[in-house]
């Protein structure tokens, strides 16, 4: 499989993040931060420098990944200021991914409501009765933008997001009759939060077609006390599940992109060390 990594989860310097690529032999660069902005905030002279440095040193960028989206909630409507701001940064997303040759652009969704379907008395007194249509009406316009740009748009399972399951993420996309323009970005660790068991359950929501990215991380989820701890790789909730996960994505010929997120470090905020402690199970597993 083709193996890469969240490049600002090294360092947000792009030229060291890539060196360390290097190192551990990842060939593929999805960018989140470089330097001290998101992208979609570079101006065209850095976009040309970041465009520059990856092709020089043969590292094709996966996905950009910006948070279009996130925060937003079912109180905000298409045309929005809110809705409108995302919309344009988006746009500026877009337009970066025609320069640098991203096969895919990071959309989220807005914030989480816990019920959104619910029977024998829970359809009365318990789901958010039109949340999920709202969170439809929000995304389409991104789906149409994307059409008319040509580009594919992978919509992350995020913490605190209305799409946090591949099944949610599935259904999004079905009702939104969006399958030409959006896959499923698939943080499996994300999903613990909702309890969706990674394998073999939520491989199956997404097997296919319907699966166009996956980040990687560690983690233990206490939902209970809404407690979130990120893990050395293989140390958390989903160690037991990578092996046969990775063994599926072989055989059924995943031919994108699996990013490591580094986003865990050893106690003392160094997220570099801590992508040095977890890279070699993540090759391991999934190279």
């Amino acid at each position: 499989m083709k193996l890469g990594v969240i490049c600002d989860g090294i360092s947000r310097d792009l030229s060291h993040a890539v060196n360390v690529m290097d190192e551990f032999g990842l060939t593929h660069a999805e960018l989140q931060y470089v330097g001290d902005k998101e992208v979609g905030d570079h101006s065209a002279q850095e976009i040309r420098e970041i465009d520059q440095l990856l092709r020089e040193r043969g590292k094709p960028v996966s996905c950009l990944s910006r948070h279009v989206f996130a925060g937003l909630t079912t109180a905000n409507i298409p045309g929005d200021a809110d809705h409108e701001r995302h919309m344009d940064a988006l746009k500026r997303v877009i337009e970066m991914a025609h320069i640098v040759g991203s096969p895919l652009v990071r959309i989220m969704t807005n914030k989480k409501e816990q019920i959104l379907w619910g029977q024998g008395g829970a359809e009365k007194w318990n789901v958010a009765h039109g949340a999920w249509d709202r969170t439809l009406r929000l995304i389409a316009p991104a789906v149409d933008l994307a059409r008319n740009e040509g580009v594919t748009l992978v919509v992350e399972t995020g913490n605190g997001t209305m799409v946090n399951s591949n099944y949610t993420a599935r259904k999004l996309i079905d009702d939104l009759g969006a399958k030409d323009v959006l896959r499923v970005l698939w943080d499996p660790a994300n999903n613990c939060w909702c309890h969706e068991r990674a394998y073999p359950n939520g491989y199956e929501e997404v097997r296919g077609d319907y699966l166009g990215h996956i980040h990687i991380k560690d983690v233990i989820v206490d939902t209970p006390r809404a407690t979130l701890t990120v893990t050395e790789m293989g140390k958390g909730q989903l160690a037991e599940q990578f092996s046969p996960l990775a063994r599926a994505l072989k055989d059924d010929h995943y031919d994108n992109v699996v990013s490591f997120e580094s986003v865990y470090h050893p106690g003392n905020g160094d997220f570099e060390a801590g992508f040095r402690q977890c890279i070699g199970t993540f090759k391991k597993i999934f190279g």
